[in-house]
């Protein structure tokens, strides 16, 4: 009896397709680690594997910092959206958010509301409720949770990563200094809480309390 042979990387890439395309949906990118045996480390080079077999065909991958998805391919989404998509439409403050979510990365709500300059609270409820970000737990302050952009918004815009948006290191660049540079010390949140988290207004306010709608700040 030959002895068993090892999984080659491709081998291991028809199986995370296999695993991606049975979940039917977006898979953290632990989790499909965990199901291929390998450590998360390798599984950056199995994805980079599926993602170039998949070059001139229907579907693609999309990759975030903690998940990936099997999506349509940017070439053939149009068509798709046209026929199957729902409207997701978000106005003028949502293309804002996603935005800044987008091309800064993860971000607190107290963050994108400096960066606005206004209150962005049903906003970010909206697209919360629309999957088109994702809310996580912030290792750096648990009061606030940080807002990601989730696989089916870069399938919506018809990307694979954040990378490939328009002018993606400029903007990033800009919107970086702006959040953190001529603010104050923390990054210029103090014009929404005071050190009691109290706002402007005087009344006591959580970061992520999605309650409220979109107001200008005082």
């Amino acid at each position: 009896m030959e002895p068993a042979q090892s999984s080659a990387p491709r081998d291991l890439a028809a199986q995370a397709e296999a695993f991606l395309f049975v979940e039917g949906g977006s898979m953290a990118k632990k989790a499909l680690a965990g199901k291929l045996h390998i450590e998360p480390h390798v599984l950056d080079g199995i994805l980079d594997e599926l993602t170039t077999r998949f070059a001139g065909r229907g579907v693609t991958l999309i990759r975030t910092e903690t998940e990936v998805s099997l999506a349509v391919a940017p070439a053939v989404s149009s068509v798709i959206e046209s026929a199957y998509i729902e409207d997701k439409e978000v106005g003028d403050a949502g293309l804002e958010v996603l935005a800044i979510i987008l091309y800064r990365g993860a971000s607190t709500k107290s963050r994108i509301d400096y960066i606005r300059g206004v209150n962005t609270s049903s906003t970010i409820r909206t697209l919360l409720a629309r999957g088109l970000i994702e809310r996580t737990s912030n290792p750096s302050d648990s009061r606030e949770y940080l807002y990601r952009p989730t696989t089916e918004l870069l399938a919506h815009l018809g990307l694979t990563r954040v990378e490939d948006l328009p002018n993606y290191d400029k903007i990033a660049a800009t919107l970086t200094d702006f959040s953190t540079g001529s603010g104050s010390a923390s990054g210029g949140e103090e014009p929404f809480n005071d050190s009691h988290g109290r706002n402007t207004d005087g009344h006591h306010t959580h970061p992520d309390d999605l309650a409220g709608g979109d107001q200008a700040s005082a």
